[in-house]
């Protein structure tokens, strides 16, 4: 297919099946669901599925849907969606409010996921027409946000066969009709840690009888981030902020015992994977001079998303030509995390951020229950999935005449 006639196709299609992927997004919006109890919305991506023509098939939890479109001859591209939401209360005043007290989608997933219905769909119809030079295997994926969605997918075989996957990611401080992209570490890793301290209490009147522990968990809570900075080369940016910290339950008691939660995110792997021992090290250090015990659990989360090169440069070439000259835009590495990272620990691809902002428009944050998006860039997520997929199957180079028209 050239270049213009895959532009005119996707003018088409999305003609007539934009207005559906908006209600598609406004109806996921009204009835979030959180990690791995996507129920209702993994029914309703699998019926659009095999209405169209295609066999989804749902992960054994009965959340999450994979489904492959094209045949098994050539390469196999994957891309990938997230489906689950927060544990956050919609604030927005607007009809499609969600109907689910505590839970809402801030964090764009319903977006992520209408873009990757609307994908398959256009795809579905250029594999029928004999069109689609391998196979697209569409990756609907339960419980990002626990993270542990993406391990759920690879220990079903959903990434068996694959030579490249694709994802994006919405972003409030891009535009609409643009795309962050960035070779590299995109993310961070995240990890969460428990700190808990314990050591004779007492009365406050007489702090040199104990091990004054709250005074102690103080010192932890800012000395052992104070050290980390200076044991870590700071271009990891090994990060240690706290959360939440909890002791004693009167003001003239010491008490026996306190914990403190929080987070670690950093930007380069070797220095994530030191960072467990050393944590434990500094916190044994800081805790001993003060004659308390302390005890670290140590939760792994998920590394950096790293960007491969070649699958950058195919995601810049198809955005640039669904969406026109100056669609691509540089983005910063951030120090969320996203699971993600794990299909790229075992094969090739690209993570991207779609713009979500009107033009001149506020910026509504992720992970807040103001979060909401304009509707378009439903298709302009479309667009650029579906050119690099497409461009990722033909492994073509800028100049090459099967898509270089796409303008």
């Amino acid at each position: 297919m050239r270049g213009r006639e895959l532009r005119g196709e996707l003018d088409a299609f999305l003609a007539e099946t934009e207005q559906e992927l908006v209600a598609f997004r406004r109806d996921l919006h009204m009835h979030p669901e959180l990690a791995f109890a996507e129920y209702r919305t993994t029914q309703k991506i699998a019926e659009r599925l095999a209405a169209a023509g295609l066999r989804p098939s749902v992960l054994p939890r009965g959340t999450g849907v994979i489904c492959d479109v094209g045949s098994g001859d050539g390469p196999t591209v994957a891309l990938r969606a997230d489906i689950d939401a927060l544990p956050l209360q919609d604030e927005k005043d607007v009809p499609y409010h969600s109907t689910t007290a505590g839970s809402c989608h801030a964090c764009g997933h319903d977006v992520h996921t209408s873009v990757l219905l609307g994908t398959s769909l256009f795809l579905a119809q250029q594999a029928a027409a004999g069109l689609l030079p391998g196979r697209v295997r569409l990756i609907f994926q339960p419980a990002e946000e626990l993270p542990g969605g993406a391990l759920e997918v690879m220990a079903q075989g959903g990434i068996s066969g694959v030579d490249r996957i694709f994802g994006l990611h919405c972003d409030p401080r891009v535009d609409v009709g643009q795309v962050g992209l960035r070779s590299g570490p995109i993310t961070s890793a995240c990890d969460k840690i428990v700190v808990r301290v314990s050591g004779p209490g007492g009365h406050t009147a007489r702090p040199h009888l104990t091990a004054d522990l709250v005074f102690a968990l103080a010192k932890i809570l800012t000395e052992l981030p104070a050290a980390l900075s200076r044991r870590v080369d700071p271009r990891s940016s090994l990060s240690l902020v706290w959360g939440k910290v909890e002791a004693g339950s009167a003001a003239n008691a010491i008490p026996d015992d306190g914990v403190a939660e929080g987070t670690v995110r950093c930007l380069d792997e070797n220095a994530w994977h030191a960072a467990p021992d050393l944590i434990k090290s500094l916190l044994e250090s800081v805790a001993g001079a003060y004659g308390v015990e302390a005890t670290l659990d140590y939760t792994r989360g998920v590394p950096p998303v790293v960007n491969d090169e070649v699958s950058v440069e195919m995601l810049a070439e198809a955005t640039e030509r669904a969406l026109g000259a100056g669609a691509v835009v540089p983005t910063q590495q951030s120090l969320g995390g996203e699971d993600f990272a794990w299909y790229l620990e075992s094969i090739p691809g690209a993570f991207a951020r779609l713009g979500t902002r009107s033009p001149d428009g506020l910026t509504y944050d992720i992970h807040q229950g103001t979060f909401d998006v304009d509707e378009a860039c439903i298709s302009m997520g479309v667009r650029v999935m579906a050119a690099t997929a497409l461009t990722a199957l033909w492994e073509v180079g800028p100049l090459d005449p099967i898509t270089s028209a796409i303008v």
